[in-house]
């Protein structure tokens, strides 16, 4: 674990630590900490090469229009909504209906979590990717060699609902917020699959999403003293269909446009969404998932709550096969199919690395594509979401 591999350095290089860092909060509060680990750097190149797009270049969906407003406004939403998952693999969601009381809730519910002692937390550590209960820091810390300031909670709320017992009220919370955003997701879905020429129906009957999985992940990222060093999640793409995020007003997400980075700041009350590498694979790579990554600061702490919506555990997901036929003939399939399940513990057994999980499953890597997947254990967390 991180924590163990703390106890390896100098401990006059950080006066006040504790001996092992058993989160990146209880490192972040240390007394007098101006430096941070040398297990925790990282090159200044991954800072490198942020611009700032205009006002408004970032598109923004009109969920309201998307599910009641009139054919013609709808027409446009899907059309606006196809356009976004091609040319950004990001979007906005505003006029959503989750109620912005809810949201700020389960931001505090995740703060309240943070709070707690390193000990009650160490209750719900886990330590599988498939563990319906995980909290920790890092991601997956067996494969790594430098660490990330960030810690997490992670828990499964479908098909079946867990969630950690404390703070008091967080379970709770946790239910009515993941319901609704589950809904967002399945509307949003929906009208992905007419964008892409499909029933609106097609991805969520093709990958069972009336069993699909459903996974919270709360991330908190504490101010750095050496934030030009540090990264709270390196660039990456999540697994699943969509990730629809929150936070707390402290930016730091970044997502990868045209080979440059860019900042995002969210809309009031709006949700940001990216598409994962399975949309990628069942659209045949028409639809790209989104490289994104998360900075920290030495300013304010950040609490981001990301929920990713994916197809069931025993779905093979792969290219549909309505999309490799056309009037110009057929499309080869870009993608070999894999269970997502299988997926998920071939993501856990790598470092987090751009899209070094969905290369593995690229039509020309089928012979490393069939490679057995590991049974990894350890407190690590490879579905990342800044």
């Amino acid at each position: 674990m991180a924590a163990e591999t703390a106890s390896l350095l100098p401990s006059q290089a950080f006066p006040s630590q504790p001996t092992k860092i058993s989160s990146i909060k209880t490192l972040a509060e240390s007394p007098g900490l101006t430096s941070i680990p040398a297990t925790h750097t990282f090159t200044p190149d991954l800072h490198d090469q942020v611009i700032c797009v205009p006002e408004g270049s970032i598109p923004v969906i009109d969920y309201s229009l998307l599910i009641s407003g009139t054919p013609d406004q709808r027409s446009k939403t899907v059309h606006e909504l196809g356009r976004a998952c091609q040319d950004w693999g990001f979007f906005m969601v505003i006029n959503h209906g989750v109620p912005e009381n809810l949201l700020s809730s389960i931001l505090d519910g995740c703060k309240g979590f943070f709070d707690l002692p390193e000990e009650e937390k160490q209750e719900f550590k886990g330590n599988h990717v498939l563990d319906p209960i995980r909290s920790g820091t890092s991601c997956n810390v067996s494969v790594e060699k430098a660490f990330y300031w960030r810690d997490f909670l992670k828990f499964f709320v479908h098909p079946v609902f867990y969630s950690p017992t404390k703070p008091a009220g967080l379970s709770e919370i946790s239910l009515e917020y993941s319901q609704r955003v589950r809904e967002v997701a399945r509307g949003l879905l929906k009208g992905i699959s007419e964008s892409l020429g499909l029933e609106g129906s097609y991805i969520d009957k093709a990958l069972n999403l009336e069993q699909g999985k459903q996974i919270f992940v709360a991330n908190l990222y504490p101010t750095c003293p050496q934030p030009e060093l540090a990264m709270g999640l390196p660039p990456h793409s999540d697994h699943g269909l969509l990730t629809l995020l929150i936070y707390n007003g402290i930016g730091g997400l970044q997502i990868q446009h045209e080979g440059k980075w860019v900042n995002v700041c969210a809309l009031p009350n709006s949700f940001l969404v990216n598409t994962g590498d399975h949309l990628e694979i069942l659209s045949n790579g028409r639809y790209k998932s989104v490289l994104h990554r998360a900075m920290v600061n030495s300013k304010a702490t950040r609490i981001s709550i990301a929920m990713i919506h994916g197809p069931s555990l025993d779905s093979v997901v792969s290219p549909a096969t309505e999309l490799l036929v056309s009037s110009k003939g057929n499309e080869p399939a870009a993608y070999v199919g894999m269970k997502y399940k299988d997926y998920l513990e071939l993501q856990q057994s790598n470092k987090l690395d751009g899209k070094s999980c969905l290369d593995r499953v690229r039509s020309s890597s089928l012979a490393t594509a069939s490679v057995c997947v590991p049974n990894h254990e350890g407190n690590n967390d490879t579905s990342m979401i800044s």
